[in-house]
């Protein structure tokens, strides 16, 4: 007997059947009736769960939070014809409309064919608020901010209750403390009482502030060399009132300083002396020098490397040097920056530059070969994203071009440029703005060979709609005025054309032009010289097809000229990008149209835009 239960244990009823004929029918009965039931079960489970339909509430609060109750029930819809069960529905309605004052709420429950099962709420007369008791005790009853903050309970009298905005408060009234300063801040007494008879409500609420606290002495943890270069960057001074945003903004300050590895700033409220609370900086500087490289290409100049040096560290006054060697096949360069933080390090700082530049295109006869020297002066404000930067520019340029050969002008040039800009990413951009006007002065006896000023406005717009419909928008405008445009460093000349000009033309290609014999063939050729105007304008629409592709169309205009009545050129083409985990490729067949000419030219670009 004990090894006929075990097999039949084993194989669930099947040798039931097989052995046991001879049993009674009563107990076949109940063999096809355990059965069935657990085939009930069975198809009860595999119909998954409950789809209900509330009616008789609209407030969107209450039915998320039925909904929410109602999905934690663990229920078959054939059991709902059960009094039982509909009697757990109700209560689970009832227990999802409380915190919102409904505590008189009736249900009702039909059951439809399929999975659908339609629950009738009665709300009924909601709960009000009939009084609010509040009392601030300690040092926050003195302070307007906290009281404000106190008093900022949206329940009042009248108010049908909703326990969810009681406890968000006193949630909310504890990380304000808190946050504050108010470190001994505690609810002495909190208490909702529900007059049901009546329908009405009382709420008390009486916090103990305790005192407020203040922030005390910077301690370093690691090298104290940047001691004080953080205390230039402090927002705050000891026995000013703490503040968990103040804070944030000294972090904020530290880690976009460029000086550091790793920082991180925060109060030590377990060393509290006479309520002044220490702040603890702990850090990591950046290395003693450091070294980057950086490949990139484009049509106008082809393969290009960008090698980079940077002593962070100068003194402990936080002065930083700095030098780039720029290699492409029409030009080559090398700079030093040597900057010299002020008040705000990280947006008001001094920089002297020194360089030099050699360009040689192989489209024209140009040649050029510049040393500059400048002193600058950058500052932005804190809350504007406008950086301003006036500047005084030696620059002396040799070069030849056109007509004129090796020639040599000297410029002390004094400058003020603004700048906007603002994008959502580092490579990728969906959406960015960017605005920069520059102006330049130089003088005749004044360390300059020639009067000379130039103004030069650049603007770009970038838009993404919906993800996948991207607008960019881009333009610039420059004028030069002067007592001798033959003496004009090339440099500082306009010229349109090429990658992130009039696309369709080569790299300053569209500008006035003259007639020189080429070095090489003895022929006559034509040369780009430059000219006192520029007007380009961009308009290119890009659809997101993939996930990292984006198809294009464009249209651009423009010219460089000397007489404001030429006539623009023009270009329009397709173009495909590919957002590549090292920045955007963007490739680029375009027909330029010129007054007198036809072209087609292939533009490669890596990188951002902005």
């Amino acid at each position: 007997m004990p090894s006929f239960w075990l097999r039949l244990a084993s194989v669930q009823g099947l040798i039931f059947f097989q052995f046991n004929l001879h049993l009674s029918k009563a107990a076949l009965a109940l063999a096809f009736g355990c059965l069935t039931a657990s085939a009930i079960c069975s198809h009860a489970y595999a119909q998954g769960p409950i789809s209900y339909n509330i009616q008789g509430v609209e407030q969107d609060k209450l039915l998320n939070n039925i909904r929410l109750h109602l999905k934690s029930l663990d229920v078959e819809k054939a059991l709902l014809t059960d009094p039982y069960w509909q009697d757990e529905v109700g209560e689970t309605v009832a227990k999802a409309v409380q915190p919102y004052g409904y505590y008189n709420s009736e249900t009702k429950i039909s059951i439809e064919e399929g999975d659908k099962v339609t629950v009738y709420v009665t709300l009924n007369t909601p709960l009000t608020i009939n009084k609010v008791t509040r009392e601030i005790i300690g040092a926050g009853r003195e302070d307007k901010a906290f009281r404000e903050r106190f008093n900022a309970l949206k329940l009042k009298e009248g108010d049908v209750l909703d326990q969810t905005i009681y406890e968000s408060f006193k949630s909310s009234m504890f990380n304000y403390a808190l946050s504050n300063g108010y470190f001994d801040y505690y609810w002495q007494a909190t208490r909702l009482d529900l007059v049901r008879e009546v329908k009405q409500a009382n709420v008390l609420l009486i916090a103990q502030s305790g005192p407020q606290y203040q922030f005390g002495e910077l301690k370093i943890i690691g090298d104290d060399k940047s001691k004080a270069l953080i205390e230039r960057l402090k927002p705050f001074k000891t026995g000013d009132a703490y503040s968990s945003a103040v804070l944030a903004d000294f972090n904020r300050s530290l880690n976009q300083s460029g000086y550091f590895t790793r920082v991180i700033a925060r109060p030590v409220v377990s060393e509290a002396d006479n309520l002044q609370v220490p702040v603890e900086v702990s850090l990591l500087h950046r290395p003693r020098d450091a070294f980057n490289a950086s490949l990139g290409a484009a049509t106008d100049t082809g393969p290009r490397i960008r090698l980079g040096w940077e002593r962070p560290w100068v003194n402990n006054r936080g002065h930083s040097v700095s030098s780039d060697i720029f290699i492409s096949s029409p030009e080559q360069s090398v700079t030093a920056d040597y900057r010299i933080p002020m008040k705000n390090i990280t947006r008001d700082y001094a920089s002297i530059e020194a360089g030099y530049q050699f360009i040689e295109y192989s489209n024209t006869s140009f040649q050029s070969e510049t040393l500059s020297l400048s002193g600058h002066r950058y500052w932005q404000n804190d809350t504007s994203p406008w950086q301003h930067d006036g500047s005084v520019t030696y620059l002396r340029e040799t070069y030849d071009q056109g007509y004129l050969s090796s020639n040599t002008t000297s410029m002390v040039l004094p400058g003020y440029s603004i700048t906007f800009r603002e994008k959502d990413g580092e490579l990728n951009i969906n959406n960015g703005s960017y605005i920069q006007l520059l102006g330049q002065v130089g003088k005749e006896g004044f360390g300059s060979d020639i009067d000379f000023a130039k103004a030069v406005l650049e603007a770009m717009y970038i838009r993404t709609f919906g993800d996948k419909h991207r607008i960019s928008l881009r333009g610039e405008l420059g004028a030069i005025k002067t007592n001798s445009f033959d003496e004009v460093p090339t440099s500082l000349r306009f010229y349109a054309g090429g990658d992130k000009s009039v696309r369709g033309f080569e790299f300053r290609e569209i500008s006035p032009t003259a007639e020189v014999i080429s070095p090489d063939t003895g022929e006559l050729d034509i040369d780009s010289i430059g000219g006192k105007y520029l007007v380009t304008s961009s308009v290119e629409y890009a659809y997101r097809f993939a996930d990292n592709w984006r198809v294009a169309a464009f249209i651009d205009a423009g010219t460089a000229t000397n007489e404001l009545s030429t006539t623009l050129t023009y270009s329009i083409g397709p173009g495909l990008h590919w957002l590549s985990p090292i920045g955007p490729v963007r490739f680029y067949l375009a027909r330029g149209f010129a007054p007198d000419d036809r072209t087609f030219q292939f533009h490669l670009m890596l990188g951002p835009e902005l």
